[in-house]
């Protein structure tokens, strides 16, 4: 008997076309979704709750200050500490750190403008926010607020 063979075929090539748009897309999809964090939090905090919250419509004009203790506790210490931008700071130069913020500014009119939002962790005394609030009014930055979560619905 006479054996048939049938011809084998190559699998064709896998089409690579499409390849470069879907990689784009895909890094376009996480450069629009991810948030780059500008400063490194060097202090505990977290947030008190709240139930009168409302969002802040305008971020671009919101500058924060953190209060709590250090995460570095042996390095640090346990005492509550201010940081401003990405050091810390000592309450007496709250006053040059609103200066600086108002100086990189550009519209005259937004200067005032300018939301202080204040991000105090939930076991920090009190006292070190009356100080950096007084100094605040020395600035005359009357424009506050603080930062808190959201209760939730039990």
């Amino acid at each position: 008997m006479a054996k048939f063979n049938k011809p084998k075929k190559d699998a064709p090539a896998i089409q690579t076309a499409s390849l470069p748009d879907i990689v784009f897309m895909l890094i376009f999809f996480f450069m629009v979704a991810t948030v780059i964090r500008q400063e490194s939090l060097l202090v505990k905090n977290k947030l008190p709750r709240a139930s009168e919250v409302t969002k802040v419509t305008n971020k671009s004009l919101t500058e924060y200050m953190y209060v709590g203790a250090p995460k570095k506790e042996e390095e640090f210490g346990t005492a509550p500490r201010l940081q401003l931008g990405d050091k810390f700071a000592l309450v007496s130069d709250v006053g040059g750190f609103v200066e600086n913020k108002r100086s990189e500014q550009t519209d005259p009119k937004l200067k005032s403008k300018i939301t202080w939002s204040l991000k105090v962790d939930v076991d920090t005394k009190m006292g070190i926010v009356t100080d950096i609030k007084q100094e605040l009014r020395k600035v005359d930055a009357l424009k506050l607020n603080y930062s808190s979560r959201e209760l939730a619905d039990d």
